[in-house]
Order: structure tokens, then sequence, then C-alpha cells
């Protein structure tokens, strides 16, 4: 049945109103908690300079204490100067230790580069290293997420797209995976170094659309705030005193070279639009009633929630430990 009280607040982003100063007050116990729980002395997490990983810094400061919190700064040659800025910016506001890897010999090491720039010269044959690309969904603002295509700029400014075929698609993202694995790595070393636990930063819209690397970003000791919708997240940021800055970004997936949305790359709306189509889903809301909450047409409405539901089954795995064969019965002894 729909909710009630959020037919009443007209189903619209009021749904998502909270009580900062309460669910602080809540994570902050619960990271306590679970802390001693795991015998852990720390919190060690990535500060991209997002609002979801400023987010979950400031709480775990709030929780232990700058000198219990240390941050890693992870660049790239592919990411964004603004990111190290704007982490080293909430790591300054906040007061904490700060380290910065440079990731990129190890990608390198890896083949991360040479294999994704491999699959993409299969779609443009000129495309070398002073290139710069991304990922896009084609149709994703209607809800129609059938294919991607890769959208290419040459060092003269000039950008092109493409459709991928499939299996070019599957390489470019199981090199560019090497990110989000080497990151954690990283993170691990520091937690095993310090006797800490590695902090996660999904919220809600990315851990329940599967919109993580297993083994890499989806991996991690806690996830205090992966019940909150992007919404609430950037409410908290708010009230903890982020910076205005990150307060006002843009989620972006800093993991291309051209610069690129989560909307573009994986969710069929706009994040605010998915946060509230989310929801819907999840309250047993219809795709005529989000459709007038958001002014689309109930056709996309529909295409948006076949797409809910197809990411969470496509992505399932990424939630499971590993598999093991069961012990066997009684009777098979």
């Amino acid at each position: 049945m729909p909710d009630t009280q959020a037919v009443a607040r007209g189903f619209s982003p009021r749904v998502f109103e909270l009580d900062c100063e309460l669910e602080t007050r809540r994570i902050v116990e619960f990271l306590r908690s679970a802390l001693r729980r795991m015998q852990k002395r720390g919190l060690v997490l990535g500060v991209s300079g997002g609002v979801d990983s400023s987010v979950c810094a400031a709480l775990a400061v709030r929780a232990l204490g700058h000198e219990r919190v240390l941050a890693l700064l992870m660049p790239e040659r592919d990411s964004s100067s603004d990111s190290t800025r704007l982490g080293e910016q909430v790591a300054q506001s906040l007061g904490l230790r700060c380290e910065r890897e440079d990731i990129t010999p190890a990608l390198q090491a890896l083949g991360c580069y040479a294999r994704r720039d491999e699959a993409m010269r299969s779609v443009f044959a000129d495309y070398g290293p002073d290139w710069k690309s991304k990922l896009a969904i084609a149709d994703g603002a209607a809800g129609r997420l059938h294919f991607f295509d890769l959208v290419v700029q040459d060092p003269a400014g000039l950008q092109q797209r493409r459709r991928l075929p499939l299996q070019a698609y599957l390489r470019i993202v199981a090199a560019t995976n090497f990110k989000q694995r080497v990151r954690k790595n990283l993170e691990y070393f520091h937690a095993d170094a310090l006797n800490y636990a590695v902090l996660g930063t999904p919220n809600r819209l990315e851990f329940d659309q599967g919109f993580f690397v297993k083994n890499g970003d989806g991996a991690a000791d806690i996830k205090p705030i992966a019940h909150l919708y992007k919404t609430q997240v950037y409410a908290l940021a708010r009230h903890l005193g982020l910076p205005e800055e990150v307060c006002n970004a843009r989620p972006t997936t800093d993991t291309y070279s051209l610069q690129q949305g989560q909307d573009e790359f994986y969710f069929a709306l706009p994040w605010d639009r998915m946060d509230l189509a989310l929801w819907a889903r999840d309250h047993g809301h219809s795709a005529q009633e989000l459709a007038q909450a958001l002014g689309i047409a109930p056709a996309q409405a529909q295409a948006v929630f076949a797409d809910i539901d197809a990411k969470r089954r496509s992505t399932a795995y990424l939630h499971m430990p590993a598999l093991r064969v069961p012990e066997p019965a009684e009777s098979e002894r």
C-alpha cells in the first residue's frame, strides 16, 4: 500500500525530510559499536571530494575524533583535479590526517589504460593516449537503457560518439574496474597497518542499484550511509558543516577522462529524481503517480521502474559473499 504519510506530504522530495542531528547521533553510535565488535582502533576511508565520502568522513570524526580517522586521496591520470582539491579541503576542514597515493603507476603496471585503449580502438581506430573518453547511456534520460555509446575527444577537441559493441563495452568496464580495486587495496593496507576498519561510502541509491565494483568500492567493513537516499546525504552534508562546494557538487563517476555524470553512465534519471523513483518503487506507488510527481510520461515512469527492477536482478551477485558447497545431509554421508 502507498505510504499515507508520504501522500499527505504530496509525494515530493519532502518524503526525504530527516532529523539530521538525531540521524547523526544514531550513525555515530553505530560506528562506535561496530568498532568495538571488530576490535578496531579507528577508520580509514578514501576521500574523493564528493558528498558521500565527505559525509562519511565527517561522521567518522564525530564518532572517534580526528586523531583516529585516516583520509586517503588516491588520484590517477584520468581523475579530475577538482576531486583532489576538494578532498584536501574536506580533510583540512575536519582536521584529518590525509595521505596522498597516486595510483597511476599501479594502473599502468596492471595494464588498465592499455587494455581499455585497445578496446576503444576497436570502435575508434585512431584512439590514442592523448585522447579523452567516457561511456554514456544511449537515451538514458528517456528510461531506455538498451545500449552504451563511447564518446571520444581527439587532441584537437573534436568529439565523436558511436554505439559500443558488447565485447568492447565489457572490456572497457573490466579495465577501468582496476581503479576501484587498486584504491581499495590501499585502503586495506593502511587499515591493516593501523588496526583500523575500512569505511565504505555508498548511499542507498548506489547500494540498492549495484553502482559499485565488487571487491572495489563495494568492499568495506562498515557502510554508514547505505540506508540514506542521496537527498538525505546532501542534507547531512549541510548539517555537518561541510564546505559549500561539496554540498552543491554534482555527482560524477570520476573514472573517465571526459566529465561524466552518474545519470549519464548508469542511472535512468538525475540523482534527485532517481531517489524519488526508488522511494516510490519501495513504497508501493504506481508509475502513474511517479509520472505526475516528476512531470514525465507514464511510459517513461514505467520504464524507470523496470530499470530499477532489472538492476536489482542483474547486480544481486554483487551483494553476495563467495558461494560455498553446502554440508552434505546426514542421508548423504
